[in-house]
């Protein structure tokens, strides 16, 4: 019998998948930023504040800083203007006068304001490492395989790509250069009602519950017309009949924040609070926004919380940031406004935007220095801004 005493560790070296699973490592091919920066950084210190505040003075009507809702408020307190990312990257379009424009939010919407404003402006992004796990979910490479499987099935040429707002440069480009368009949770409908009326199927990219929610519960459709496509299997992990059969083609992506809310959520916060309103984002699960009262991208949440009367009870199924924020603001009106899940979550990667790198970044152009800009290639750019110039033209 062998002396376990005595036996000599095995010389075993852990694989990169091993790894990655334990957190040490990062996936090289993904965007940047998809890793949890653990906890949150202590409040920032007054002398912080202050040099953020003294740089934009010096840089005055240079720069324009944009805030996505799901910054840290030490963030959004030096935001010239706040909104979802595509009210942003419109509102830097709109202000054409600005030589930088800061943006605090995550890459595929720094991508999108670089695509929007002029080539003289120039957008930064304050943490490189601040990107977007579902816009990761869909790859150039993977989109370009997938519309191959469509073609050997014989359904491309009846296929309409429809991309959420949350995806990468790439996709938009993709989705711009085979006749489709750009939506954002506030205007998915209207998107799929318009790429129904030049095709008969759609491929929605690359969040699926955002499509599966928009096609069956706003459009009446079934969940048997839906499908879905995981790029990590062959042919999606679907038949050719199963393509030629469906109606929505959803990509296998998903928002790691809204992913989390559960029907155990629901039932759980109305049993905890009697009279509670469930109000949740359509990225959350389609159990979830089937179980919820109002269903809404985050500027209809503001807008509800807004003119819901006082002393009324709100869930709201977002990003942790923005739900706290809403609570203080309301507060004084005795409106009740709590997290939908009893776990904490706040975005990781919107979190790597904090106040030292935007005081880094302020203090930087002040000294003459551009650092993290984001600027999108001519081609790129050219067959993303068509598949955004369609969603803005849709009725």
């Amino acid at each position: 019998m062998r002396d376990v005493t005595t036996a000599q560790p095995l010389d075993v070296q852990p694989t990169p998948l091993a790894l990655l699973l334990l957190g040490r490592e990062a996936d090289p091919r993904s965007e940047r930023g998809v890793e949890c920066p653990g906890d949150l950084p202590a409040p920032s210190d007054p002398d912080l504040v202050a040099r953020a505040r003294a740089a934009k003075e010096k840089l005055g009507d240079k720069v324009f800083v944009l805030g996505h809702h799901y910054q840290r408020d030490e963030v959004i307190e030096f935001a010239d203007v706040t909104g979802d990312s595509f009210k942003l990257a419109r509102d830097a379009a709109a202000r054409p006068d600005a030589e930088y424009i800061v943006f605090c939010g995550v890459h595929f919407m720094a991508e999108s304001a670089d695509i929007l404003t002029g080539d003289d402006q120039r957008v930064i992004l304050p943490d490189l490492a601040a990107g977007c796990s579902m816009a990761d979910m869909a790859t150039a490479e993977q989109v370009a395989e997938c519309w191959e499987v469509l073609a050997e099935a014989g359904v491309a040429d009846a296929t309409v790509p429809v991309s959420y707002m949350n995806s990468s440069a790439d996709i938009k480009a993709f989705t711009g250069r085979h006749g489709g368009t750009i939506c954002t949770s506030s205007n998915a409908r209207r998107a799929l009602e318009w790429a129904f009326q030049q095709g008969e199927k759609v491929l929605f990219l690359p969040d699926q519950h955002l499509g599966r929610n928009t096609a069956v519960r706003d459009m009446g459709m079934s969940l048997d017309d839906c499908v879905v496509y995981n790029p990590h299997k062959p042919n999606g992990g679907l038949t050719p009949e199963e393509l030629r059969a469906a109606t929505m083609i959803l990509w296998r992506g998903h928002c790691s924040v809204h992913g989390r809310f559960s029907l155990d959520s629901v039932k759980d916060v109305r049993e905890r609070i009697p009279g509670v309103n469930v109000l949740v984002h359509p990225e959350c699960k389609h159990e979830v926004v089937a179980a919820a009262d109002y269903v809404g991208s985050t500027e209809y949440i503001i807008k509800a919380l807004e003119a819901a009367p006082a002393g009324s009870k709100w869930a709201i199924g977002t990003e942790l940031n923005l739900v706290r924020r809403l609570a203080n603001r309301f507060a004084d009106q005795s409106k009740e406004i709590v997290f939908l899940d009893k776990t904490v979550c706040f975005c990781s990667t919107m979190n790597r935007i904090d106040l030292p790198h935007l005081v880094w970044a302020l203090e930087s152009l002040v000294d003459g220095k551009v650092v993290n800009r984001i600027q999108v290639d001519a081609e790129t750019e050219h067959f993303a801004k068509l598949a955004l110039e369609r969603m803005l033209a849709l009725p």
